[in-house]
């Protein structure tokens, strides 16, 4: 996985997702994770919600936001 700290100009892009793709609206070399906060670098993006225009760094923080929105049971205690 690319090391967003290794490229000296890194900047936070601003993407319009879509069903099956995105667009970037503000070019940049990552994104964040809506949950983790982690980056994600553009080439590497595959999980993303289109309601709620968020990305995801993995299917982990993919499905905790589903969880949080509602669309899935909570994890049990």
């Amino acid at each position: 996985m690319m090391n967003i700290h290794d490229i000296p100009s890194a900047n936070e892009a601003r993407i319009r997702f879509l069903d099956a793709d995105f667009r970037v609206v503000t070019p940049g070399t990552f994104v964040r994770c809506a949950i983790t906060g982690k980056p994600i670098p553009i080439d590497e993006l595959k999980y993303w919600s289109v309601a709620r225009q968020e990305a995801y760094v993995d299917v982990h923080a993919s499905l905790e936001a589903e969880r949080q929105a509602g669309a899935l049971p909570s994890k049990p205690s």
